[in-house]
């Protein structure tokens, strides 16, 4: 059961490695790219479904959003951060009190989903009311305008003095007119700051999000009359490891295995620098070895990944181990090109560039204007929504390449590791491509959770032959996505 499902990387993983799975996933688009992939979807809210409507599941994976913690340990983002590991705690105080029983902590889920939903209603109404003293003072300002360039302030005066009133709220003005027109203005702007304020302390409703995963597993682990998950795969952003660590603390409470991990995704032979904070957890057994890398780190310094030792000792130490997990060497990185090559042997259609360098559409070291490159022969930059934005131009030049100068849908694809002939469908392609767990990393992850039988060599060969699959990989026939309550005849709901 995969909640927050996307277009399909954790699925498409799965699927080669011989697993059926089904997701829920709220966003339209991505639900078009899953049907027209065959992937079995359910559409909608994840916190509109529960755990027990499809008993039979027996692995949950998931990603929730992670807009309100990209910032942690700046402003809002460390206060949500803190909230949903206050939150956390809650729940674990609940699961491991020998007094608690299944109505006890479902009352303490109610009453945490409850607050999350007074918040979410007050921070509607005070989004409103915002907008309303936004849209007022929008036009006090165009009236300020109006009057200062009646009384013959220049464009670049008027300007000076509309910023200096974000600044001071003393302004010594002769004019009455214009000094009732600043006190109303500088009004709206305390109310607006106010708003600021109140909702920032009220937090991002999708915060609560990231606890749905943890009670899918708490109400299979403690609701009478089911039966836990065999195993858990949660990833996100970095900044939610610290979720993941307090979720692992109450797996451990469930009588499951756990582990965490940063994961680099080029480490695993995605062609493309990423990194990704990463919770397994299995149901009894031995514990959960960290997931080895198989692929050599990229360096951002001219250091061929093939180097030699003399050539090495000005280097960061980025890859202390040297060996993959079967003690043999670790593999170059792949770079974009070789990635882009392999995907032409499947579909020749696409284009064959000379060598080239991708200009992102993001600055570099805190300067929008300087933007990032990358040659077509090292791993790409992380894959974002703004991926079409990307400009391919001839390699050492600003000339942009004729015809191909931005990644097309496959091809953007491909570096997140998806097979070229993937059904991108729906709208802000994009968006669903920045926004996807690389399947390749998927394999390396589901294989270690699900398959913890299979080691060395034999490991080795099995994710080998996964690769080959998910490469070659063609979407089987396309599916209805279904909605909430059509239940009848499916696998994982016993109906």
């Amino acid at each position: 059961m995969d909640l927050f499902a996307g277009p399909g990387g954790l699925d498409v993983a799965a699927d080669v490695l011989g697993h059926q799975v089904t997701g829920i996933e709220w966003d339209k688009n991505a639900c078009a790219t899953r049907g027209a992939a065959g992937m079995d979807t359910f559409a909608g809210d994840v916190r509109k479904y529960r755990a027990a409507f499809f008993p039979r599941a027996q692995v949950l994976t998931g990603g929730p959003p992670c807009q309100t913690f990209t910032v942690a340990g700046h402003g809002a983002g460390r206060r949500a951060l803190d909230q949903v590991v206050e939150y956390i705690e809650r729940l674990h105080d609940a699961v491991r009190a020998e007094d608690m029983g299944w109505k006890d902590i479902f009352r303490t889920w109610r009453g945490i989903s409850e607050e999350l939903r007074r918040k979410a209603v007050e921070a509607k109404e005070i989004n409103t009311k915002k907008r309303e003293a936004q849209a007022r003072r929008t036009v006090k300002r165009k009236a300020l305008r109006q009057l200062l360039g009646g009384h013959g302030s220049s464009s670049e005066e008027i300007k000076v003095f509309l910023n200096t009133l974000g600044t001071s709220r003393d302004l010594d003005v002769a004019d009455p007119e214009l000094k009732r027109l600043i006190e109303e203005f500088s009004a709206l702007e305390a109310e607006i700051d106010g708003f600021k304020i109140r909702l920032e302390e009220l937090g991002d409703e999708r915060t609560g999000l990231v606890l749905q995963p943890l009670w899918w597993v708490i109400e299979r682990s403690r609701r009478p009359g089911s039966d836990p998950y065999e195993a858990v795969v949660l990833e996100q952003v970095p900044a939610v490891m610290p979720v993941w660590e307090k979720y692992a603390e109450v797996l451990a409470t469930l009588g499951y295995q756990t582990r965490t991990q940063l994961m680099f995704t080029e480490a695993f032979g995605v062609p493309q620098t990423r990194k990704r904070a990463v919770l397994m957890a299995r149901l009894g057994g031995a514990g959960i070895p960290e997931v080895a890398e198989t692929h050599e780190r990229y360096r951002p310094r001219n250091v061929p990944a093939r180097s030699s030792e003399a050539d090495r000792t000005d280097t960061l130490p980025w890859d202390a181990e040297e060996k993959s997990f079967d003690r043999t060497p670790k593999s170059a990185w792949v770079s974009m090109e070789t990635a882009l090559k392999k995907a032409r042997m499947v579909a020749p259609h696409l284009p064959d560039r000379p060598a080239f360098t991708v200009v992102s559409n993001y600055g570099t070291g805190g300067d929008p204007g300087a933007r990032g490159r990358r040659d077509h022969d090292v791993p790409s930059s992380t894959i974002t929504g703004k991926v079409s934005r990307n400009r391919l131009v001839h390699k050492g030049t600003d000339t942009a390449l004729p015809e191909s100068d931005r990644f097309s849908l496959a091809e953007a694809g491909v570096l997140q590791t998806f097979p070229v002939t993937y059904p991108w469908s729906g709208g802000d392609h994009s968006q669903q491509i920045g926004n996807a767990v690389p399947p390749r990393l998927a394999l390396h992850v589901l294989r270690q959770v699900l398959e913890p039988e299979s080691r060395g060599a034999q490991a080795r060969a099995r994710l080998d032959q996964a690769v080959t699959d998910l490469e070659t990989w063609q979407p089987g026939k396309p599916v209805e996505v279904r909605e909430h309550g059509q239940w009848e005849g499916h696998p994982l709901t016993g109906r």
